[in-house]
């Protein structure tokens, strides 16, 4: 079952989430994608290359990791795009930590391609991570950090755990390390976050920046343990294991952990509702030709597989209903 687990050491201005991802949340999006069909519509199976799964997963502990460190009721999407043959990967994660998650290859991965393999070939990559309120007004528009997959020397970024610390250091400037794993059974991550230090005056004269300065060996030294975690630990060891190995010289206060309802775990918020939506959006026109070609629209779910089809007595009948909202993503075919 997956489960989050939230604490903070004591005394310090460090925070830190342990997340793992297992058959109710990152399971349920891999079963899902490799029953359905190819988003390109090859018609071959729907699973992804490995390199593309592992990515995945990781957004996947990340997005809830960063979900649960804010108070936000609304959807936070992690996104990362480029010019490689992974065009585009979302997860997006509610404020209740109910997940789904999916990606759009068009082309061949391979076998140990990175991060800069599959979305930075010519340096065009991107990573954007969107909060999206609920209950969002008319004309509101959401929240939207963006950061490219290049560090400041124009280097491509060696994995995701990089591009997410930069992002957080440079749109929410919070110090930020982040450790993340994923494989066909489990998607998991460590994060350890540095808090600002409260009250102006912490930081005043001589006495606050040599407070400061301590403050910082503090999280320099949690940040390096952390960092010393390995994938194989992260996805194969118990939290309460992990946790005792790395700060067992330190004074945690934990939170009661999350799993079940209260946890991550797999939703999609599709629905034929939403969908005849978007159906609409598409115009009376454009949805005459496509049922003059096809006999019908179908709208397949990129998240989850649900597919929809609409005839033409559906299509009159959606034209002549209020206007709805659209789905997140779907392939009209």
């Amino acid at each position: 079952m997956s489960e989050l687990h939230k604490f903070l050491f004591e005394g310090l201005p460090v925070r830190g989430s342990l997340v793992r991802l297992g058959s109710d949340a990152w399971g349920e999006i891999l079963r899902r994608r490799a029953q359905s069909r190819s988003a390109a519509g090859e018609g071959a199976s729907g699973a992804y290359p490995l390199p593309v799964q592992n990515l995945l997963g990781e957004m996947a502990a990340a997005a809830v990791l960063m979900q649960s460190s804010i108070k936000f009721d609304g959807a936070l999407i992690l996104q990362v795009f480029g010019d490689g043959p992974v065009k585009l990967a979302v997860v997006e994660v509610q404020s209740d930590l109910r997940l789904r998650a999916t990606a759009t290859v068009q082309g061949a991965v391979a076998a140990e391609a990175q991060l800069s393999d599959m979305l930075n070939a010519h340096g065009q990559g991107r990573c954007a991570v969107t909060l999206d309120p609920k209950g969002r007004q008319p004309g509101q528009q959401p929240y939207q950090g963006v950061v490219p997959l290049t560090n400041a020397e124009g280097q491509g970024m060696r994995n995701l755990s990089e591009a997410l610390q930069h992002y957080m250091l440079q749109s929410e400037q919070l110090e930020t390390t982040l450790v993340l794993a994923a494989d066909d059974q489990m998607a998991a991550g460590l994060l350890i976050q540095r808090l600002p230090v409260q009250g102006a005056g912490n930081l005043e004269g001589e006495k606050g920046v040599e407070q400061a300065a301590e403050m910082q060996e503090h999280y320099n030294r949690i940040a390096t343990l952390a960092a010393s975690l390995k994938r194989d630990e992260l996805l194969t060891l118990d939290v309460d294991t992990i946790l005792r190995r790395l700060f067992w010289e330190e004074r945690l206060q934990r939170f009661e952990p999350q799993w079940g309802e209260q946890g991550p775990r797999f939703s999609c918020t599709c629905s034929r509702d939403r969908v005849a939506g978007m159906i609409r959006g598409l115009g009376q026109e454009e949805v005459r030709d496509i049922l003059a070609e096809q006999g019908a629209v179908q709208v397949d779910c990129d998240f989850c597989g649900a597919s929809y089809r609409f005839d033409e007595i559906d299509a009159v009948q959606l034209f002549t209903q209020a206007e709805d909202q659209p789905p997140s993503s779907s392939t009209v075919q």
